[in-house]
C-alpha cells in the first residue's frame, strides 16, 4: 500500500469526531441559546438567583447537545460524502497504478443520483477510455515490434551471406536486391508509423486548396503504369471532368497512392482494375475495383485497423498501415470511405468527398 494511500485512509478513519466540529457546533448552538433566553427573560419577571443555578445546567446541556450533533453529523458525512470517497480515492490509486478494470457502481443513496455518483460514473468511462487506449497502445509496440524484426532479420540474413568470399556474382546481386528490398519496406514502415503518428496527434494541419479531383486520380494512376503492364492487367476508367474538391493535394495524394497500389498488388496478372469518378449532387464519389483475393465481412470490417492483415500470403508485401493512414486522412478531409468485397471475387473501395461548387469557390476566395 503507498504513503498517499494510507495517509487518505488515516484521514478517513478519524473523521466521526472532530474537535473542529464540536467547536463550530458548540459555538453556534451557544449563540441560539443566548439569544434565546434573552428573549425569553425580557419578557417575563425571573429571579436573577434562579438564572444563576440553572445555568450550569443550561451549560452542560449545550455541551450534550453539541455532542450529539457533532456524532450526528459525524456519522452522515460517514455515510453520505466519505464512504463514496473512500470509493473514489480507491479508484485514483487502482488507476494510477495501471489497473483500469474498474466499473463500480454509483449509490444513489436517495433513489436519485448525486454530484459523487455523477464523479463516480464518469471515472468509469475514463477507466474504460484508458483501458482501450492501454490495449491500442500495447498492440500498437507489439505490432511495430514484430514487423520491425522482419525487414531486419531479413538484412542481417543477406548482410551475412554476401560476406561470403566465394560466393558467386550472381547470387551475390541476388542478396544485394534482397538488401535493398527488406531495406525499402523497412523505411517505408518508419515513414508510415511517422505519418499516421502526426496525423492521429493532429501535428500534420491540411492546407486545402481547390483543384481537379480527376486531374489527380489520372497523375497518380499513370505513376503505376510500369507496374500494371508488367502483371498485364487491364484496365478500365470512367473519370468525369470538372470534379473540384477542396482539400490537401498531398494528403489526398496518399489516398489514391495506397488504395491504387494495394487494387494492383492483390490482383493476379490478367485481372482487372477499374478506376471511376463521378458527381452525386455536392459529393464527389470515387470508386476503386479490382478482381483480385477479395475480403470477408470480419476481416472488412478490421480493414481501416493499424497492422491489420486480412490476407496474411501478402503479408510480405505491406505492413497493415496504408489503409489506417487513408482512413485518417479521410477523416480530417471529412469525407467517407467505405470497402464493399467477396472472398475470391475483388474488392471495391468507395471515397465520398464534398465537393466544391463555384459559387463555394467564390465565397472562400473573398
Amino acid at each position: 500500500m503507498t504513503k498517499d494511500k494510507t495517509a487518505g485512509r488515516r484521514l478517513l478513519r478519524k473523521s466521526l469526531f472532530s474537535f473542529y466540529r464540536y467547536l463550530i457546533f458548540f459555538l453556534l448552538i451557544a449563540f441560539v441559546v443566548t439569544c434565546s433566553f434573552f428573549l425569553f427573560l425580557n419578557s417575563i419577571d425571573i429571579k436573577e438567583e434562579l438564572i444563576i443555578d440553572n445555568a450550569s445546567t443550561t451549560f452542560f446541556n449545550i455541551l450534550f447537545l453539541t455532542l450529539v450533533f457533532t456524532l450526528i453529523d459525524g456519522l452522515r458525512r460517514k455515510i453520505t460524502v466519505e464512504r463514496p470517497v473512500k470509493r473514489i480515492l480507491e479508484m485514483t490509486h487502482r488507476i494510477s497504478e495501471g489497473d483500469f478494470n474498474i466499473n463500480n457502481e454509483p449509490f444513489r443513496t436517495s433513489g436519485k443520483g448525486n454530484e459523487f455518483d455523477l464523479i463516480i460514473e464518469n471515472f468509469n468511462k475514463m477507466a474504460k477510455e484508458l483501458s482501450g487506449i492501454e490495449t491500442l497502445r500495447t498492440d500498437f509496440v507489439a505490432n511495430v515490434s514484430h514487423e520491425l524484426k522482419t525487414p531486419l532479420a531479413i538484412i542481417q540474413n543477406y548482410g551475412t551471406m554476401l560476406q561470403a568470399p566465394d560466393l558467386a556474382d550472381e547470387k551475390r546481386l541476388e542478396y544485394a536486391k534482397g538488401l535493398t528490398e527488406a531495406s525499402r519496406r523497412l523505411a517505408d514502415l518508419i515513414t508510415n508509423i511517422l505519418k499516421l503518428n502526426r496525423l492521429e496527434n493532429q501535428q500534420i494541419f491540411p492546407e486545402e486548396q481547390k483543384y481537379d479531383l480527376g486531374e489527380q486520380l489520372c497523375e497518380c494512376f499513370l505513376s503505376f503504369e510500369s507496374i500494371w503492364e508488367k502483371k498485364n492487367l487491364e484496365i478500365e476508367t470512367d473519370i468525369a471532368e470538372d470534379i473540384a474538391i477542396n482539400a490537401d493535394p498531398e494528403l489526398m495524394s496518399l489516398v489514391w497512392n495506397n488504395l491504387l497500389s494495394n487494387a494492383i498488388k492483390f490482383t493476379k496478372p490478367g485481372g482487372r482494375i477499374s478506376v471511376s469518378l463521378k458527381s452525386d449532387n455536392d459529393t464527389a464519389v470515387v470508386q476503386i475495383s479490382d478482381t483480385g483475393c477479395g475480403m470477408s465481412a470480419e476481416v472488412g470490417a478490421h480493414i481501416f485497423e493499424r497492422f491489420y492483415q486480412g490476407d496474411t500470403s501478402h503479408a510480405t508485401q505491406g505492413n497493415g498501415l496504408g489503409l489506417a493512414l487513408v482512413k485518417r486522412v479521410i477523416d480530417i478531409m471529412k469525407g467517407e470511405i467505405s470497402v464493399q468485397s467477396k472472398l475470391g471475387e475483388g474488392s471495391t473501395f468507395i471515397v465520398r468527398l464534398r465537393r466544391r461548387t463555384d459559387g463555394a469557390g467564390q465565397e472562400n476566395d473573398r
